[in-house]
């Protein structure tokens, strides 16, 4: 993957009062085109005129910290020059502050190569509130919260339980009992059903008294404060913009929360996480359902079954990535950042190591929150990171897929550590299914099964262990990776270096269950060539012959989603997980193939001549086909069919004789007829 470093930016390194051992000469060497870089003791103090000067040049420039990057930007926006672009980088609890910290230069000289990369920004999504508010809760907690937030928000409340609540003298709010079943939406378009909905009574005297009540009843809002105590009313709450639930047995939760909320009103931006491709969905065809993995790994029930597609919600996306990384084509990609950015970013890191002679790089993926603080706990209280091992910051690490985890043993990497947030148990499935799916292939290539790890740790003493207890693997070849392309086929041009270079090489690797590559077998004895499978295929693995009865299927295009299985009436087809190394994986291979079935009316190839056979074998006494010649008839194409049934007086399709039309003159003749006859006796008696 090509990286996007722009050209060298001026770098400002500071010791942070001289608590960094940091050799300025050495760092410079180790970084292209700055030989002469200054060490600063107090960048963010007594240093801090070097920082002006530098923004007064108009340079680029990257500053080796990131605890007092608000400082550094407050100061630029003073300036009434446009401000240049200004990275930040944090050399101090990633590489600096550790008992290695003397043998850490080549991992500074990377992070602050990676602090250049320029990543394509993600798109945003505009949510807009209100301010209207629905404090549901019990008894008169819940009117007293109410009551203060009325005088920032539009406040609703709903009592679940009304039994110590007091009627007040004056309402502030409307007041509703009922349980809330269910929530939709987000911040700024909540939907909310209500069973047991009824308004309070105004007469309401010594207790509150409610009438008509209803179930079912459905109202919106633009927030949702929840102190009812009860099951969270969305799942991934904590996540969920605009619902903030706290503990009503907790006083100071339950202030924090009416803090939060009240300050969420207005127009606000957020990022839009995944970017969706419906032509590469394959959810399902013709109501048969194959891949539904994005549908059970999202935790906030963002994504939902839309035909054969799915639908992303981008205003309840909380950008957690799971869906795209266990999507097998590529229809959901992440876009914070985007795949061939964080391909670009672990080349520029392992690049930039390597070339300050860096040995064993190890490569810590880590999320912007928690792991972030589990590195700085580390560097403040412990050991420090090991000189060797290179964080990579994410805004999510459940979002890295196959294609990148591998990308980065392509690329170099003795292992890769994912360190995941442990309090979302539900969200590693997919990140551990990634991981395994790797394993997997480097395993069986000679490379070891241990190259990919997961860490879902929340102590950093068990985090600063692992780290430091990682045994050394051999050396792996470093590649070049060429531009970007889809998932597929950046996972496939991985794992083609990784075999290129494998100590021990095969062709056929089986997989873990659930893996997105593999082959469709059929049992062929069963098929009859319908083709069913090639109209449902979404990815057009199967395909047909428009010359002869033929079904082939081409291994690389197959994502395992199983909708051929699904939609095969005979039942004949199954998947079988594997990886297949060789070119023959991207040509089609013929699964089966049969003489077609002449029509014996005018020799046009129709069917297969099994299928034919067969029907005539079965339909061969029956009552509608006793004779030869009503057999004949299912051993004609369509044309010849149709046209021998019209001329047959078998035709089932035909009516009967047509009635003769009567007309006056039929009349006439008749009067006529009857006038001329001659006459009997009888007809002359009155």
């Amino acid at each position: 993957m090509t990286s996007r470093s722009p050209d060298p930016a001026r770098v400002l390194v500071c010791s942070c009062q001289k608590t960094m051992s940091i050799d300025p000469a050495s760092l410079g060497a180790a970084l292209d085109g700055t030989a002469g870089l200054t060490l600063h003791t107090e960048l963010c103090r007594s240093d801090l005129p070097a920082f002006e000067t530098a923004l007064a040049a108009g340079e680029r420039m990257v500053v080796a910290c990131t605890q007092e990057a608000p400082l550094f930007l407050e100061v630029a926006a003073e300036r009434e020059a446009q401000t240049p672009p200004i990275a930040f980088a944090n050399i101090r609890e990633t590489a600096g502050w550790s008992r290695a910290g003397g043998a850490a230069l080549p991992k500074m000289a990377a992070l602050l190569a990676e602090a250049s990369y320029e990543a394509v920004p993600a798109g945003t999504v505009t949510l807009e509130s209100k301010g209207q508010c629905l404090v549901y809760g019990a008894g008169q907690q819940a009117l007293d919260v109410a009551n203060s937030l009325a005088e920032r928000l539009s406040v609703t409340v709903v009592l679940a339980d009304a039994a110590d609540a007091l009627p007040p003298a004056v309402v502030r709010t409307p007041i509703y009992s009922g349980r809330i079943r269910g929530v939709r939406g987000a911040l700024g378009a909540f939907e909310v059903s209500v069973d047991g909905y009824a308004p309070v009574l105004p007469s309401s005297r010594s207790r509150f008294d409610f009438a008509m009540a209803r179930d079912g009843a459905k109202t919106r809002c633009d927030l949702i404060l929840d102190i009812s105590g009860l099951p969270a009313l969305v799942s991934g709450h904590g996540r969920r913009d605009g619902y903030i639930s706290a503990d009503p047995k907790n006083p100071a939760a339950v202030a924090k929360a009416m803090f939060e909320i009240v300050d969420l009103v207005g127009t606000f931006e957020k990022p839009r996480y995944v970017a969706f491709e419906p032509a590469l969905c394959a959810h399902s065809r013709s109501a048969k359902v194959g891949c539904r993995n994005c549908l059970d790994a999202c935790p906030l029930g963002a994504i939902s079954p839309s035909g054969d597609h799915v639908a992303v919600d981008a205003a309840i996306c909380g950008g957690c990535g799971t869906c795209a990384s266990v999507c097998p084509t590529g229809a959901v990609s992440y876009t914070l950042p985007r795949r061939a950015d964080v391909i670009g970013r672990i080349a520029v890191l392992l690049n930039a190591y390597k070339a300050a002679r860096g040995q064993r790089p190890v490569l810590l993926a880590h999320d912007d929150t928690h792991g972030r603080d589990l590195i700085a706990a580390i560097a403040r209280h412990g050991r420090g990171l090991p000189a060797n091992v290179i964080p990579l910051k994410l805004n999510s690490t459940l979002a890295l897929s196959h294609e990148t985890l591998g990308a980065a043993l392509a690329l170099g990497a003795e292992r890769v550590v994912v360190l995941a947030p442990p309090q979302r148990p539900d969200e590693l499935a997919g990140i551990l299914a990634q991981a395994g799916l790797v394993s997997a292939i480097s395993g069986g290539l000679g490379y070891g099964d241990d190259r990919v790890m997961v860490l879902a740790e929340a102590d950093p003493d068990v985090v600063e262990h692992v780290l430091h207890d990682l045994s050394p693997l051999p050396v792996l070849t470093a590649h070049t990776l060429g531009p970007s392309s889809g998932k597929r086929e950046t996972g496939r041009t991985v794992f083609a270096k990784l075999h290129e270079t494998s100590p021990a090489p095969v062709d056929l690797l089986q997989l873990p269950a659930g893996a997105p590559f593999g082959q469709v077998t059929v049992d062929t004895t069963g098929c009859t060539l319908c083709l069913a499978c090639v109209g449902a295929c979404p990815m057009n693995a199967l395909s047909d012959n428009p010359d002869r009865p033929e079904l082939s299927f081409t291994e690389a295009a197959c994502v395992q989603c199983g909708i051929c299985v699904a939609t095969c009436p005979e039942k004949v087809m199954r998947l079988d997980p594997r990886y297949d190394f060789t070119t023959a994986a991207l040509a089609p291979r013929v699964l089966k193939t049969e003489d077609p079935f002449n029509c014996i009316r005018c020799s046009k190839p129709f069917g297969t001549k099994s299928s034919v056979e067969m029907i005539v074998g079965k339909l061969r006494g029956h009552s509608m086909f006793k004779g030869e010649g009503q057999i004949a008839i299912l051993q004609m194409c369509d044309t010849c069919r149709i046209e021998t049934l019209a001329n047959s007086s078998n035709d089932p399709f035909s009516g009967g004789p047509r009635p003769k039309m009567h007309t006056t003159d039929d009349d006439l003749a008749q009067a006529a007829a009857q006038r001329a006859a001659p006459r009997k006796p009888e007809d002359f008696l009155g």
